[in-house]
Formats: structure tokens, C-alpha cells, sequence
């Protein structure tokens, strides 16, 4: 009898008691991991123990495992190395030592300057009646020329950009505007949206530290929680920029293959390792996302798996996680040859999702209903199998 492959631990993002999805749903769709963190802490303060262990009671009392903590978000005072990262750098070790304290050992973070993942329309509709989440450059621009009125903002995009974000601008609405700058300021569902007047602030600030000042800047941070992590078995994985390319003037350090060498490199240590999100990836013209698998797999330690259609110009909207412009086949082959190798598998979870069908009608976090991330994990679910040969060893083996 041929031993079954282990499998890949399916995950499921919550965002708390207050998440329309509901912890019943995601049994229902099959995940046995959650994926959350504690939005209503500051960025910053110490996560206490009691607020950890209560959300982990909730989740084990579901019947589900806490497994992945997304994200402990990283201070922009640490980001910028300002005179007070040190504080901000002890907190974030307590809270470090807390999760460990309470089993929970896998952390992703960003290190994207003051935003967030980035889209400037939630709801483009697809041919089907669903909605996705849409990202345009022509739309940014609008946003960067017209509503934030950036300082040298033109400079940054080509003429014939300008003219058609001018030429679109004019025909919009204040309502229309007020909505696009709502959607680019989003930032993340929980937690409040950015200001117009902190943005600009943090452009400048950013413009002096640029690129290179800010991978130093991770290196310093990664460098500072090194012995904790290390100590405690926490495993630090570093989400791609979303987009992965520089906008509104902000520099990005996580976008391409040159990037994560830098990572993983200067700080080459286990502990160090990656959130693999093809999405992210996925909507860089030049990336090779395969390729980047291939190069980073042995420290990727957490993965989203999600799909994009890029268009010419870089605009790119979220495709079905089987579709895309992402070979969804060839890095479920790669994920799952990696994890065979594993003492411990490594969680995945359906990253965004159409909102489509009953939550049409529902109020939802962008990106995370639950009829369209149900769909994509059964599609990831079933990919795993069939790649893994799985599905014909279980049914031999009855």
C-alpha cells in the first residue's frame, strides 16, 4: 500500500468575532486553521496574553486551530528607524514571546511604507455577476494628481497616462472621487483608513529614506528580533507588496526575486523566511513567479494562493484562483513537492475571493466573503489532489 502524501494545511482568514464569516462557515468550507490577529490592539502596544489566549479559546472552541497570526503589524517608527523604533521594537518582541507562550509560532508581517495592499475599485464586475477586486493605474493616478495632489506626482507616469487619467477626471463625480480615495486609503478591514494629510507626511519622510534605506531598515528590524525569535520557535514570514511595484512615490523592498535575496541573505537565519503570495507576486510584469518559488521555497513557511489578470499597463484585477495569468498547476506541483519534504505542514489559505451569489447581497470585507473564498479553496483542494496523485491512492486504498 503506497503511503498518502501529507497534505497541506488549509487555512481560512478571520478577522474576529466582529467578521460576517463566522467561524461555523469556515468549517463548513473545510479549512481546519484560522488565520487572524488582534485588530482592535494599536500598532505598536504589547499583545497581552489574555487578549491572545481569549481569541485562541474562541477558535479551539469552534473546533479550529489558531495556526497563523496575520499580521503583528510593524511600526512605522521601526520602518523609518525613527528615535523611538527601540520601544516599538521591544514591544513587538513581548508580543512575540506572548504568542510563543500561548503555542502560536508562525507571525507574517509587512514592510510596505504606511499602505497597505492597494485597489482602487472593490467591486469591478465579472461577466459571471460577481465582483472583484480591481487595481488601475489609470484610477491611481487620478487619485495621486487630483485627490492626494502629490508633490512631482506627473513625473511618475508616462504622457499618455496623464492624459487619459485627466481626461477621466473630468467626467467624474465628488462622489465618485470621494470613493476612490476611500478605496485607495482602505488599508486593512478592521482598522481605520489612512488621512490624505498622514500620507503626504510619510511620502516625504519616505522620499529621503528610499529604497535602500528602507531594506536597511528591515535588516535592522529582522536583525532585532532575531535572538527571540530564534529562542522561541517563531517563524517570521514576510508578505510581498501588493502591488509589487513603487506607487504614490513610496518606495517597495519585497516585490521581486533581487528582493527576497536581500532578505533572506542579510539575514540568514531559519527564523527568516517568506509568506508566498502568488497574487502579489503574480502582478508583477516582469516576475517569474515560479521562479521565485523555486529560489525561496525552503524558507517559505506560509502561503496565499490567489490569482491576476494583468492588462498591458500594469492594471491587473483578481481572476478565479484557477485562472489568471498565475500557472496555479505548476506551483501547486512545487508547494506540494516542498511540503512533502516537511516535518510540519505548511498552511495555505484561498486568498480574496469573488463576491458572488447569496453575499451579493451581504455586507462583507473586501475580498474576504465567503462564497468565493469556499470556492477557491475547493478548487485549491482539488488541485492538491490531483497533483499529489492523492485522490486515486485514496480511492485505491478503501
Amino acid at each position: 500500500m503506497k503511503k498518502l502524501y501529507k497534505r497541506l494545511e488549509q487555512t481560512w482568514r478571520w478577522y474576529g468575532p466582529s467578521d460576517p464569516v463566522s467561524l461555523q462557515d469556515v468549517k463548513q468550507a473545510g479549512a481546519t486553521g484560522i488565520v487572524t490577529a488582534l485588530h482592535h490592539i494599536p500598532h505598536g502596544e504589547i499583545w497581552p496574553i489574555e487578549d491572545i489566549i481569549e481569541r485562541k479559546s474562541i477558535i479551539e472552541a469552534s473546533g479550529l486551530t489558531w495556526s497563523v497570526v496575520e499580521s503583528v503589524p510593524v511600526h512605522e517608527a521601526i520602518k523609518t528607524k525613527r528615535t523611538d523604533a527601540g520601544q516599538f521594537i521591544e514591544n513587538y518582541k513581548t508580543s512575540l514571546r506572548n504568542l510563543s507562550s500561548c503555542g502560536i509560532k508562525t507571525v507574517c508581517y509587512n514592510f510596505m511604507p504606511v499602505l497597505d495592499w492597494t485597489r482602487t475599485q472593490l467591486d469591478l464586475k465579472m461577466k459571471d455577476g460577481s465582483k472583484a477586486l480591481y487595481f488601475n493605474w489609470i484610477d491611481l493616478a487620478i487619485f495621486d494628481l487630483y485627490v492626494l495632489k502629490r508633490i512631482g506626482a506627473a513625473a511618475d507616469y508616462p504622457q499618455s497616462v496623464l492624459e487619459r487619467a485627466k481626461a477621466k477626471f473630468e467626467t467624474l463625480t465628488a462622489g465618485e472621487l470621494e470613493e476612490l480615495r476611500i478605496n485607495v486609503l482602505m488599508g486593512i478591514p478592521n482598522e481605520r483608513e489612512i488621512e490624505l494629510e498622514t500620507l503626504r507626511m510619510s511620502i516625504s519622510e519616505y522620499e529621503e529614506i528610499g529604497k535602500d534605506g528602507l531594506r536597511e531598515n528591515l535588516v535592522y528590524f529582522l536583525s532585532s528580533i532575531a535572538e527571540v525569535c530564534e529562542s522561541e520557535g517563531i517563524y517570521m514570514t514576510i508578505h510581498p507588496d501588493d502591488p509589487p511595484y513603487s506607487i504614490l512615490g513610496l518606495p517597495r523592498i519585497a516585490s521581486t526575486i533581487e528582493d527576497f535575496n536581500y532578505i533572506l541573505q542579510n539575514v540568514d537565519l531559519p527564523f527568516n523566511g517568506v509568506c508566498f503570495c502568488t497574487g502579489s507576486l503574480g502582478a508583477g510584469r516582469e516576475n517569474n513567479v515560479l521562479e521565485i518559488f523555486q529560489r525561496v521555497k525552503s524558507r517559505v513557511y506560509f502561503a496565499h494562493l490567489r490569482n491576476v489578470t494583468k492588462d498591458q499597463d500594469g492594471s491587473f484585477y483578481e481572476a478565479d484562483h484557477l485562472g489568471g495569468d498565475v500557472d496555479m498547476y505548476q506551483i501547486m506541483k512545487a508547494l506540494t513537492a516542498e511540503n512533502a519534504m516537511r516535518k510540519i505542514p505548511i498552511p495555505f489559505r484561498p486568498d480574496h475571493g469573488h463576491q458572488m451569489l447569496d453575499d451579493l447581497s451581504k455586507q462583507t470585507n473586501p475580498g474576504y466573503s465567503a462564497i468565493g473564498r469556499l470556492r477557491g479553496l475547493a478548487e485549491l483542494r482539488g488541485l492538491e489532489l490531483g497533483v499529489t496523485g492523492e485522490f486515486s491512492l485514496q480511492r485505491n486504498n478503501k
